[in-house]
C-alpha cells in the first residue's frame, strides 16, 4: 500500500474516532429528540454517515457493497427519523457499524483505490477520491451532531 494511502486510512480512523468519541457521553435516548428547527436527529446523522460512503462507493464502481438496500429508506438524503421502522438499526448498533467500517474499507478497497472508473457528477475518479469526499461530509455531520447536542 502507498503511503498516501496508509494516510488517508490514518486519517479515515482519526476522523471517525472524534465521530465517536463526540457520541461518548449521549445516551439512545437523548440520540432520538430531533430538537426544534432541526430536520434529523443524532441517531440519524450516524447512519447517514455510515450510508454515505457506500453509497459514494456503489455510485462511482456501480457495485453493490455490504450495506442492506434497507439503509436508503432510513439514512438516505432526504429522509428523517420519522422512516425509522422497528429493523432501524439502534445507536448502539449503529455505533458498531461506524466504530467497524474504516477496517471494513481498508480490507475491502484498500487494494484498488486508484482503479478508475468513468467520473461521478463531481469528478471523482477512484476510490481513494470518495474517501476524501466521505471524510470532509462526515465532519459536516460531525457539526450538526454537535450542534444538537448544544441544544439536548
Amino acid at each position: 500500500m502507498k503511503e498516501r494511502h496508509i494516510i488517508l486510512f490514518k486519517q479515515l480512523e482519526a476522523y471517525r474516532e472524534e465521530t465517536l468519541h463526540c457520541l461518548k457521553d449521549i445516551s439512545a435516548e437523548a440520540a432520538e429528540i430531533v430538537p426544534n428547527n432541526f430536520k434529523n436527529n443524532i441517531r440519524w446523522n450516524m447512519g447517514h454517515i455510515y450510508l454515505d460512503q457506500y453509497l459514494w462507493i456503489e455510485a462511482l464502481t456501480k457495485k453493490k457493497t455490504q450495506v442492506p438496500d434497507i439503509f436508503r429508506n432510513w439514512f438516505s438524503y432526504g429522509t428523517t427519523p420519522a422512516h425509522f421502522s422497528a429493523e432501524t438499526p439502534s445507536y448502539k448498533e449503529l455505533k458498531k457499524l461506524l466504530k467497524e467500517q474504516p477496517a471494513k474499507l481498508k480490507e475491502n478497497y484498500g487494494h484498488v483505490l486508484e482503479e478508475e472508473y468513468p467520473p461521478t457528477e463531481m469528478g471523482i475518479r477512484t476510490i481513494e477520491q470518495v474517501l476524501i469526499r466521505t471524510i470532509f461530509h462526515e465532519g459536516m455531520h460531525l457539526q450538526a451532531i454537535n450542534d444538537i447536542k448544544k441544544c439536548l
